[in-house]
């Protein structure tokens, strides 16, 4: 199977950022404009670039669909999500040529209404996001930029989405995202057993092409990295090469 390294880039007021936790009032400004990152990752041999646009997942708007168009201009293939309420949200970003639309809130809110979307527009042009934190032994799901509590788990609707159909889901391990602390393997374990069939992207807290591997070796069908890239702890190269 196909692995496959996502380089990604955090906007929020049309800047690059990164958030701890999702926090967003902790929160890392990057010096360098969002076209000159994704060409520099476009460069070291990336295919895919994966964008969020933080503005809209937390306010529910495509506040940076200029910038994500621009972004989809580029050399590289992009899967961009935040701020995905509505059908017409989902149309605007594939006509801004986005290649795969991330949904997150909206599949944690209203899982009908994304299984319909995965029929009209078919699971390669949607990923659904099931941005997780652990509370005990449930896989909690929180939604708005993970900033709201919601009812259903992991474990309700992973499976929900691959019966529906789904092919990539993307889960982030809120309590390492952007802290550098190593991927959580028991969480990519525990999907790979839970929803074989699904290509789950593994995120939050990798470091290194050690980490990759791992997440790798869990089932993960490819990973996100976002702090590792921007800060020089990993170049896009090594992870390429692992």
């Amino acid at each position: 199977m196909n692995f496959t390294i996502l380089p990604a880039i955090d906007l929020r007021g049309g800047n690059v950022v990164r958030l701890r936790q999702g926090d967003y009032s902790q929160q890392t400004s990057y010096r360098i404009e969002p076209l000159v990152l994704a060409r520099q990752y476009a460069t070291a041999g990336a295919s895919w670039l994966h964008v969020v646009d933080l503005d809209g997942a937390r306010d529910g708007n495509l506040a940076n669909l200029r910038l994500i168009s621009e972004l989809a201009g580029s050399a590289l293939s992009v899967q961009a999500g935040g701020g995905v309420r509505t059908d017409d949200d989902v149309e605007r970003l594939l006509d801004a040529g986005v290649s795969r639309v991330v949904v997150g809130s909206i599949a944690i809110r209203d899982p009908e209404r994304v299984c319909r979307w995965l029929e009209r527009h078919g699971p390669e042009k949607l990923c659904i996001a099931l941005d997780t934190r652990q509370e005990g032994d449930v896989w909690r799901l929180p939604s708005a930029g993970w900033t709201q509590a919601e009812s259903a788990t992991l474990d309700d609707l992973a499976p929900r989405y691959a019966a529906a159909g789904a092919v990539h889901l993307l889960c982030t391990d809120i309590a390492r995202d952007g802290m550098m602390a190593g991927p959580n393997i028991a969480l990519y374990t525990h999907l790979a057993r839970l929803v074989p069939q699904l290509r789950v992207q593994a995120s939050g807290g990798v470091r290194g092409v050690a980490d990759i591997r791992d997440v790798r070796a869990a089932g993960a069908a490819g990973v996100v990295l976002g702090r590792s890239l921007l800060e020089g702890e990993l170049t896009l190269a090594d992870a390429l090469a692992c």
